[in-house]
């Protein structure tokens, strides 16, 4: 049975109470993090989400399970420069559970994609190491987007997508990221897909802040190019692009907000050929082989997003 989008957002709703009532009940065998990753100062280099998530953690020492709770809000959600909120607010909410090395977690957020699915909702699993004082991610994710309206025999757009990423602290403020993604399939179109970022974060110490408020300023730059969808979908490569953000993040105790900016290279033109838009309008620069009509979309252009989420660890 498809779910309404209405049904969507309520789950994202029940997602979040369970995640917080998963917080509340554990007892002994379960117990928070104790690591910085509720900080502000995650450095996103194209994750999936609302929030930061805990991608910069180094691994645990101890060989006990612990979970990280999230739950926000954001005027806009944008992935890798792109809204898929259709420059809508969205709400989202996760867990992650952590064992050593080993994590796993569910995120699940409300979204407005051309397939209309009710939500979409990320499984990722993987392994942390830190190695010389970098922490390094190895993870798997699938993205899977239940009650999409399929039209005309067109495919769904669940996929999975393998990353590695890398963090390191110069300093007492400074912290630099890069990372690599891949996918064999992205958004099941046919076409392998690449994505290369890299990114810097400054955190102002503590002594020149009030007490229990932090304050991080962040950004980084990605690429992203994929090969040639399949035939059904016209064989044709989806267009490369760069993308890029900045931003300041406010964290006091559990609470956080974020203002940034977000951009990318990508003609508005090419933007429709990417993402679909189903509100792309005509009047732009015709190609023949990947946007005959000349659509334009805006959901690649630059904007400013803020966010506010609450993180348990």
């Amino acid at each position: 049975m498809r779910l309404t989008e209405c049904e969507g957002l309520r789950a994202v709703g029940a997602l979040a109470a369970a995640a917080l009532s998963l917080a509340i009940i554990c007892g002994s065998p379960v117990r928070a993090q104790e690591s910085a990753s509720n900080v502000g100062g995650t450095i996103n280099l194209g994750s999936r989400g609302l929030s930061p998530s805990s991608e910069n953690r180094p691994e645990q020492a101890e060989n006990q399970l612990e979970y990280e709770v999230r739950a926000g809000f954001a005027t806009d959600y944008i992935y890798r420069g792109t809204t898929q909120s259709d420059h809508k607010p969205a709400v989202g909410a996760a867990i992650e559970l952590t064992f050593g090395q080993l994590y796993a977690g569910v995120t699940m957020m409300s979204v407005k994609l051309p397939t209309q699915p009710a939500a979409e909702i990320d499984l990722a699993g993987g392994i942390r190491k830190t190695i010389a004082d970098i922490n390094f991610d190895l993870g798997l994710t699938y993205f899977a987007y239940p009650g999409q309206t399929l039209v005309g025999g067109t495919p769904g757009i669940d996929y999975w997508e393998a990353a590695f990423r890398a963090d390191k602290k110069i300093g007492e403020s400074i912290h630099v990221a890069a990372g690599f993604a891949y996918s064999p399939n992205n958004s099941n179109t046919g076409a392998w897909s690449w994505y290369a970022a890299a990114g810097m974060g400054y955190d102002v110490p503590s002594r020149l802040l009030p007490m229990d408020i932090g304050v991080s300023i962040t950004g980084s730059t990605g690429y992203s190019w994929f090969g040639h969808q399949s035939p059904e979908l016209g064989g044709f490569a989806l267009p490369a692009y760069l993308n890029w953000q900045a931003g300041v993040t406010f964290t006091r105790k559990n609470f956080n907000f974020d203002l940034r900016y977000y951009d990318t290279n990508l003609s508005k033109e090419n933007c429709f050929v990417l993402t679909g838009d189903p509100h792309a309008v005509p009047g732009g620069a015709i190609n023949p082989e990947t946007n005959p009509e000349g659509l334009m979309s805006n959901w690649c252009s630059a904007t400013f997003v803020a966010k506010f989420w609450f993180a348990l660890n």
